[in-house]
């Protein structure tokens, strides 16, 4: 039986150098090791809040499941650091100094259930900023002052959120079509908004008064302007808003409907021209197609139209002459008057 060849000098050199190079850099996932002034424990939580941090916090445990970064004045969250933690769950942001959130920021977070971003200076959530959040469930984002815009989109793709907070923020209008369609929404927080209670708001308004149980402080949830229902609750307006939107219509309109009625006439008008031109086109077509048929049936009906014209007019003749008969001998009688006075005398 053949033995092997010894392994060479060189092989075992490199698997030497791997072992030290693996032994002075652990994988971070299995590292016990934890960020410059953050706690970690061994259920994968890492506590940074209240360290004064000014960055996201570096060489963070690649299995880390819940990430508390609150009480500090970090301005960024950067993608690259941040989409590494895929197995994060929970992820609390809460009072920093965050200017700004986008889609790639939560590329790879798909298991991230737990999102706060309360207490920053967010002045913007542009569309599908939490698209990649497949498993969010509860995403707080209140008390921003400078947030004054969500795009209509930005939560159309988080088909298992369930609460939604966009309380205490600069916000007067909010497109909820993308909301309403939310199968798993539960609750809302709107209250602490200068909401408008205009007509570009009405769905708004609408929305708060058909399913008020949804929504948090719904008594707090008051318009900002205009200024004749600045305090009122949202919800409360909603109805009165809908009639006093749609209860007048402009110029634009009355041209609208004129416009349609004109294109409604024409057509119809053209229908009606059309369908007899068509008919008539037809019952030609048929009555040719006929005589094409049958030839000879056509000929003899002509010729029974002969004879029976005929027949008529020999008719008229023997009527004639029956008429003249009867003139002559009417006037034969009154011709010879003496033959009556002979047959008298006759008789005598």
């Amino acid at each position: 039986m053949r033995l092997a060849p010894p392994p060479s000098a060189h092989f075992l050199r490199l698997v030497i150098v791997v072992m030290l190079v693996m032994g002075a850099t652990p994988s971070p996932a299995m590292s016990s090791g934890c960020p410059d002034r953050c706690i970690c424990d061994d259920q994968l939580v890492v506590q940074c809040a209240g360290q004064h941090l000014t960055t996201f916090p570096g060489n963070l445990p690649l299995a880390t499941r819940q990430l508390i970064i609150s009480n500090n004045r970090i301005v960024e969250l950067p993608p690259l650091a941040l989409n590494y933690l895929s197995d994060l769950v929970y992820l609390d942001c809460s009072n920093n100094s965050l200017k700004e959130v986008s889609e790639s920021t939560f590329g790879n977070l798909r298991k991230l259930a737990y999102l706060d971003l309360s207490f920053n200076t967010l002045t913007r959530i542009e569309d599908r900023t939490f698209g990649p959040l497949a498993s969010l469930v509860m995403l707080r984002m209140t008390d921003n002052p400078g947030l004054v815009d969500i795009h209509p989109d930005a939560f159309s793709e988080n088909a298992a959120l369930q609460v939604l907070d966009v309380s205490r923020n600069n916000l007067t209008a909010l497109n909820v079509t993308s909301l309403v369609a939310l199968p798993s929404l539960r609750s809302m927080g709107l209250s602490g908004n200068p909401w408008s209670c205009a007509c570009d708001n009405e769905d708004l308004c609408l929305w708060v008064h058909v399913e008020g149980f949804k929504f948090q402080e719904e008594g707090q949830t008051v318009c900002g302007s205009p200024a004749d229902l600045q305090g009122s609750r949202v919800g409360e307006v909603g109805l009165g808003l809908r009639a006093l939107c749609h209860q007048m219509l402009g110029s634009w309109d009355y041209l609208f409907f004129i416009l349609i009625g004109f294109a409604i006439f024409a057509a119809g008008t053209v229908s009606a021209w059309g369908m007899g031109v068509v008919m008539v086109l037809y019952e030609r077509y048929v009555k040719r197609k006929g005589e094409q048929s049958d030839p000879e049936g056509g000929a003899r009906g002509l010729q029974k139209v002969e004879e029976e014209e005929q027949v008529v007019g020999l008719q008229e003749m023997g009527q004639m002459g029956r008429t003249g008969r009867m003139g002559r001998t009417t006037s034969e009688v009154r011709g010879h008057p003496g033959n009556g006075d002979r047959k008298a005398s006759h008789g005598v």
